[in-house]
């Protein structure tokens, strides 16, 4: 794990994007990293539609979004708006 990325413990659903918001912080720099509520619905194996059933569903999978943010941060995978979705 390269720990010059941190991940602090805090998420909240963007409802205009139906997904989970994360955070990476990076040399002092903030990233913004997302994931589809309907992909975490596939990897929980179960609908999810409660936000405390989303939040909750994410924090089980937290590592493994963590992980993938980490692979797209150091592959420099961002959107037109510097944003990093996970999947």
């Amino acid at each position: 794990m390269n720990q010059s990325i941190i991940f602090p413990d805090h998420q909240d659903i963007d409802k205009d994007k139906h997904a989970v918001c994360f955070h990476a912080q990076q040399s002092g720099a903030l990233i913004v990293c997302y994931v589809s509520i309907d992909d975490i619905s596939k990897r929980h194996k179960c609908a999810l539609e409660e936000d405390e059933a989303i939040l909750s569903a994410f924090d089980q999978h937290r590592f493994d979004f963590e992980d993938l943010a980490e692979v797209a941060i150091e592959e420099e995978s961002f959107n037109d708006q510097g944003e990093i979705w996970v999947s």
